[in-house]
């Protein structure tokens, strides 16, 4: 089946209208009409191949809200008309120790990621959400229980809602715990509203004295300008975790500063050069951590979307036309969304 989708023939080149083929669901498939897809940095590293490895034409897009229109013979958990989700993956090896676990995420084989990953379908890689459809085997397939008003503002939940809901839980964050959430941007906002719902104490870190009220309004019960260095020495050696969200490199020794003893500093963001090495005898003397997470497996992804479902949370977006993605692109790059660009996708044509 062809279908209308938006992506880029080269590095160099804008992103365009194309038209793409699905395949036909097979016996465990399920085929969604896309409504809305995410804008994730990801999506700009790697149609404009600053990571290695892009295949085009590139499709991006991995988080994916819609409808599914048909299922396999053999599909049990979804029906036409559910209203489902799609991540960052759509395959794994299924066998390894990490997939039987349900973190798939770290798939010792390798992930099949949603978009430029190996597949049997044209055109040999797989093509993401910036599409009208995609056809998902149904273990990769999530059921979305919000309000369908608030499907838009769901899809960046695939992404970096997990991205930051999948560390919190593993750190076990919740009541009586003081929480830093590093970086207010599409990432750092989702942090610091599930931090927030989990019942943390939450500090928000930002180098932008104009983003301290937004914060706030997100949930933050207290705002540091990790510029001032009065300010983070008030803090020092009080977080029982700190999520890092910054893809930028950047010195991590004023945070482990901030951290208890035992505590841990959780890298999210990859930056596109190596972070400053850290002082190790900030880490000896305290036997404090500094570690990173990476999405989410099916099973807690799920888990996120039913959290953040009873809890009301959603991300804060900007809804664009698909004709408008290279021009999102370049203000994501300036920092100018709050907090997260999303597709609409009836306007892809067709």
């Amino acid at each position: 089946m062809t279908v209308h989708a938006c992506g880029a023939h080269a590095a160099d080149l804008p992103l365009v209208a194309m038209e793409i083929t699905r395949r036909a669901p097979g016996p465990q498939d399920v085929q969604i009409e896309i409504a809305y897809c995410g804008v994730c940095h990801s999506d700009l590293h790697t149609v404009r191949s600053e990571w290695p490895g892009t295949l085009y034409p590139c499709v991006p897009g991995h988080e994916i809200v819609g409808h599914v229109s048909a299922v396999g013979g053999e599909v049990s958990g979804f029906k036409i008309g559910d209203t489902v989700g799609v991540g960052c993956l759509v395959d794994s090896c299924r066998q390894c120790a990490s997939c039987q676990d349900g973190l798939e995420q770290y798939c010792e084989k390798g992930i099949i990621g949603t978009y430029n990953g190996p597949t049997a379908d044209a055109p040999g890689h797989t093509l993401g959400g910036y599409s009208q459809r995609i056809v998902v085997d149904q273990r990769f397939v999530l059921q979305v229980r919000h309000p369908q008003a608030q499907l838009a503002a769901v899809a960046p939940l695939l992404c970096a809602g997990i991205t930051t809901y999948s560390p919190l839980r593993h750190w076990k964050v919740g009541p009586g715990m003081k929480v830093g959430i590093v970086g207010i941007g599409g990432l750092g906002h989702m942090g610091i509203k599930i931090a927030h719902a989990m019942g943390a104490e939450v500090v928000a870190f930002t180098t932008s004295e104009s983003k301290r009220e937004a914060a706030r309004a997100l949930g933050a019960d207290a705002v540091v300008n990790s510029r001032d260095a009065a300010q983070m020495r008030a803090h020092a050696g009080s977080f029982d975790f700190i999520l890092n969200t910054v893809a930028a490199p950047h010195v991590l020794d004023a945070y482990t500063a901030l951290l208890k003893r035992d505590a841990t500093l959780c890298l999210v963001g990859a930056p596109a050069s190596p972070h400053p090495s850290p002082n190790v005898m900030g880490l000896i003397f305290g036997r404090k951590a500094i570690a990173g997470s990476l999405i989410g497996g099916l099973p807690e992804t799920q888990e996120m979307l039913d959290f953040c479902a009873k809890h009301g949370i959603t991300a804060d977006i900007e809804l664009i036309a698909a004709s408008d993605i290279d021009a999102a692109y370049e203000r994501m790059l300036k920092g100018d969304v709050k907090y997260r660009f999303v597709i609409d996708c009836a306007t892809l044509g067709g």
